[in-house]
């Protein structure tokens, strides 16, 4: 009979991967969000009390700072208190608030204990300690490893801007380009989509049961409740929804899941060229010291990085769409459906994160292999066949050539067929066109025939 096992992680993420992705717990896990929690309801008691309301008094400044200790010095015994306390009430945020009761007693500020929590809905607390959590897992560790690899890719595309290579289009040879330009499209499409993350609002509603500050206008008729929630939540550094439901309307964060899931199809599309290139040949892996390729074949390295690249940003995407497609619906005026979904956004952004890692460690593992590359330009001379054509056309417009159809011309000597150097030069020294522009396509190359990719790295 088989012992049982101790209790394990049940996702990769927090098993074998968890030194990779570890630092979204920061902020994605249910310990991040519960501090996030207590730093809202901990916000909102200290707002309430500089203005004076309900015979209030302002905080003195060692009360204010024992008060925001309580979410700065978050720790474990807050975890263990808030999940015994959630086993009674079986609801998070109420578990919270008893938290903040509980150590508003113990500083001796019971006198403002009715304050907490005061008119809100558990929404107003989760719509911005959610914008909360998101934004600074995006901002100080998501988005800092995309620009890593966006950086990565940068060098290498300088590095190699000049590496001429035979381009494949529907998988057939086609005009040349240099690596560099290629690494560059990514790198500038890329940047394009962080630019965009980078600029993304992240919203929350604090008006109560169904968005209407009823209960607040019940307690104080004359305050301006919408003006004195949103220098609340602005004041938290993070933008504000005046109309909403119960519910603040999760669209922000569907333009920013939909974001990083296209930033993901961007990457999942440079894992899977480089991983070609590399069985192409254009690409060396580095070994890497004690590290087994294949366990029945010795000689192989696997491009692994890329492959797990691939497979994490699928999981990613896979998730990132289910959340974007759930969040920006809900039943009238409220229903749970986005409680059990977004506690998912930390696998999303884990798998995603992961990828990042992969790739930017991938990247660094990889040798040009610029001979393999002027061997398949030189195996490949009927590329030249675009550029014969199009200064034949050009003559022809200049009156110095008689040709009539440049196109059929060059599809009869190339289409389907190998021609190298000895057959094209022939070529074109029979063609009835001027001097200067034979001696232009004599002097071409495939290995020359990349026009401005050497340049256009320089857009980056």
């Amino acid at each position: 009979m088989t012992t049982s096992l101790p209790p394990q992680p049940l996702s990769p993420l927090d098993g074998r991967y968890r030194p990779a992705v570890g630092e979204l717990g920061e902020y994605l896990s249910e310990a991040g969000l519960n501090r996030a929690r207590v730093e809202v309801e901990v916000e909102w008691i200290i707002a309430l009390t500089a203005r004076g309301l309900f015979g209030s008094a302002p905080l003195s400044d060692a009360d204010t700072q024992a008060l925001r200790a309580l979410y700065r010095d978050f720790g474990q015994a807050e975890i263990d208190w808030l999940a015994d306390k959630e086993a009674v009430t079986r609801h998070d945020v109420k578990a919270v608030e008893y938290l903040v009761r509980d150590r508003l007693s113990s500083l001796g500020l019971d006198a403002v204990a009715e304050l907490t929590h005061f008119a809100c809905t558990s929404e107003d607390v989760n719509s911005a300690s959610y914008a909360l959590t998101v934004k600074r897992a995006v901002e100080n560790v998501w988005l800092p490893k995309l620009r890593a690899v966006i950086a990565a890719l940068g060098d290498l595309a300088r590095e190699h801007r000049d590496a001429a290579m035979l381009s494949r289009t529907h998988g057939q040879p086609a005009t040349p380009s240099t690596m560099g330009k290629e690494l560059a499209v990514f790198a500038w499409r890329l940047a394009r989509v962080a630019d965009q993350i980078e600029g993304g609002e992240y919203l929350a509603k604090f008006s109560g049961a169904t968005g209407t500050w009823s209960a607040h206008l019940s307690a104080a008729p004359d305050v301006d409740w919408p003006a004195l929630s949103r220098e609340f939540i602005e004041g938290l550094g993070i933008d504000f929804n005046v109309l909403t439901t119960q519910i603040e309307s999760h669209d922000w964060q569907v333009e920013l899941y939909d974001r990083v899931r296209h930033a993901g199809g961007i990457l999942h599309n440079l894992a899977t060229d480089v991983w070609t290139y590399i069985s192409m040949g254009f690409f060396a892996q580095i070994p890497v010291a004690g590290a087994t390729g294949s366990s029945t074949m010795p000689h192989k390295i696997n491009p692994i990085r890329f492959e797990n690249a691939e497979a994490n940003l699928e999981i990613a995407g896979g998730l990132l769409q289910t959340l974007a497609s759930t969040l920006v619906t809900s039943r009238m005026q409220r229903d749970l459906t986005d409680s059990t979904t977004q506690r998912n956004i930390g696998v999303a952004f884990g798998h995603s994160l992961l990828a990042l890692d992969n790739l930017q460690r991938g990247l660094t593992e990889i040798l040009l292999a610029r001979d393999v590359l002027l061997a398949d330009l030189d195996a490949n001379w009927e590329v030249l066949a675009e550029a014969i054509q199009t200064v034949v056309r050009a003559e022809i417009t200049a009156g110095r050539s008689q040709i009539t159809d440049p196109y059929a011309l060059l599809k009869d000597l190339t289409r389907g067929r190998r021609v190298g150097a000895p057959e094209l030069a022939e070529f074109v020294r029979g063609l009835d066109i001027g001097d200067a522009a034979k001696e232009r396509l004599l002097a071409l190359t495939p290995a020359t025939y990349v026009g401005l990719a050497d340049a256009l790295v320089d857009e980056l």
